[in-house]
């Protein structure tokens, strides 16, 4: 049963690809079709013919190997003397050709998040619900009821924004003195106490909510603290008041917990712009619950960031399900194409770069989390991998580099501007050139990927 369920994911995985190829196809042929531009072929797959047939002037063809596709239009690479030649086409008409599988991965993106969309009972704003008792972000601005709308300069539109732009924060490392750090050591101190009776299996549900009630109310009131002197006092108050609610302590055993602010710590940090009462406001240095996740990573100094206060639902209906595919779509391109530009600062380096081999091991992995909790599940993590392959490649190929739709896009804009075409010996250099560096390019990244796999390196393993 094992092997039929895997090979079923294997199908479904090789199906939502071919339908991505399929789409970004399809767009040149429906366009070349429309602008009365002759198509040779349209094949799906690449390699040897399993099926082929001729309709009207076309073949249209199904290859051995999944990998790939094409539209090959007449007058395409090389110049022809038909009228329908691609070449003999209007310039318009070409630069919408050229840029029309693109823009069909990306149609496909909005197809299949609404999919995935719908699916879901309910979705995650990015208004302030509440907090964890010890939140970092708590005790450094922001407020229950603060609605997120931008992270570092970066544009929040949704949740998955909100992750993305958390995720990706730059750390750095605090004093152990300040106010801050203080109030988020106090409050832990004060979780401390309350962890003694949350592993107490003899408390009932309704016991251990009013140890927690007074938790939460003392920890917001130290987070509130102007001083480390307020705080002191608030923490001596909330341990009080958590003990009191144990008939059996002694209270002249209590003793106010220590507070450890000797050392520098790191800490995920940044500018945070809200809506607050109608008005945006900006926080600086807001600081984020950050930890790390193993004793190596404490060696190694690499933290991991995470969310220490939760956000407040929003109710499913038709316009809420429109909307979340609407934001969710344009936040996936929006962070493919800022994933470029950091990768060209400098932000992002060669090892968070992934090609054919990463991809099919990152959906191998997804799909095994997804397993765990049913067969539904991992084909849901599948196609929203599939959802960020569609816009990436969207996006990818608006960019202007040679051998890219974006490339010969930007060739057919020159000729629209000064009205005579570029020679296609130049444009065929160029376009060589382009596609020589992009798969010298793609086999690093290849060798990356299958050292990584091999060292057991690979993120997420």
């Amino acid at each position: 049963m094992q092997i039929l369920t895997v090979a079923a994911l294997i199908v479904i995985g090789i199906l939502l690809f071919e339908l991505i190829i399929f789409s970004h196809e399809f767009g040149h042929f429906i366009t070349a079709k429309l602008s009365g531009v002759k198509v040779n072929e349209f094949a799906l797959g690449m390699g040897p013919k399993i099926i082929s047939f001729v309709k009207g002037e076309t073949r249209y063809s199904l290859r051995l190997f999944p990998i790939g596709g094409y539209c090959a239009m007449e007058g395409e690479d090389e110049d022809s003397k038909e009228k329908a030649a691609f070449n003999n086409a209007k310039v318009w008409k070409r630069m919408i050709i050229i840029i029309a599988g693109a823009v069909m991965n990306i149609l496909l993106g909005f197809v299949m998040m609404f999919a995935f969309t719908v699916q879901a009972d309910s979705f995650s704003s990015t208004t302030v619900s509440q907090f964890q008792p010890n939140a970092f972000t708590a005790n450094t601005g922001l407020q229950t009821g603060d609605k997120i709308i931008e992270v570092n300069g970066y544009s929040i539109w949704n949740s998955r924004d909100l992750q993305f732009a958390i995720s990706t924060l730059p750390y750095e490392t605090v004093k152990g003195n300040t106010l801050e750090v203080y109030k988020e050591r106090a409050t832990s101190a004060a979780c401390g106490v309350y962890n003694k009776y949350a592993n107490d299996k003899s408390l009932s549900q309704d016991e251990l909510q009013k140890y927690y009630n007074a938790l939460s109310e003392g920890c917001s009131k130290i987070n509130k603290a102007t001083s480390k002197e307020e705080a002191t006092k608030l923490l001596d108050e909330t341990c009080k008041s958590i003990y009191a609610l144990d008939k059996s302590y002694d209270m002249s055993k209590y003793k106010t917990p220590e507070i450890d602010t000797t050392t520098s710590r790191p800490r995920f940090m940044a500018d945070v712009k809200v809506v607050r009462d109608g008005k945006e406001i900006t926080l600086e240095n807001v600081q984020f619950f950050t930890y790390y996740a193993d004793d190596d990573a404490e060696k190694e100094n690499k933290p991991t960031v995470a969310f220490d206060f939760a956000v407040k639902p929003i109710e499913k209906n038709v316009g809420t399900v429109l909307t979340e595919t609407f934001t969710e779509t344009c936040s996936m391109a929006k962070t493919v194409w800022t994933s470029l530009v950091w990768l060209v600062q400098g932000k992002f380096g060669f090892n968070d770069m992934s090609g054919p081999v990463g991809i099919a091991t990152a959906v191998t992995q997804v799909a095994s989390m997804g397993l765990e909790t049913g067969f539904a599940d991992a084909v849901n993590n599948i196609l929203f991998v599939m959802i960020l392959i569609t816009v990436n490649l969207g996006i990818v190929n608006m960019l202007p580099f040679p051998a890219l739709d974006g490339g010969r896009f930007l060739f057919l804009l020159i000729e629209w501007i000064f009205k005579k075409p570029i020679p296609r010996k130049a444009e065929q250099v160029v376009n060589t050139a382009g596609l020589v560096l992009l798969l010298a390019f793609m086999l690093i990244i290849s060798v990356k990927d299958v050292f990584q796999l091999v060292t057991g390196t690979f993120p997420g393993m």
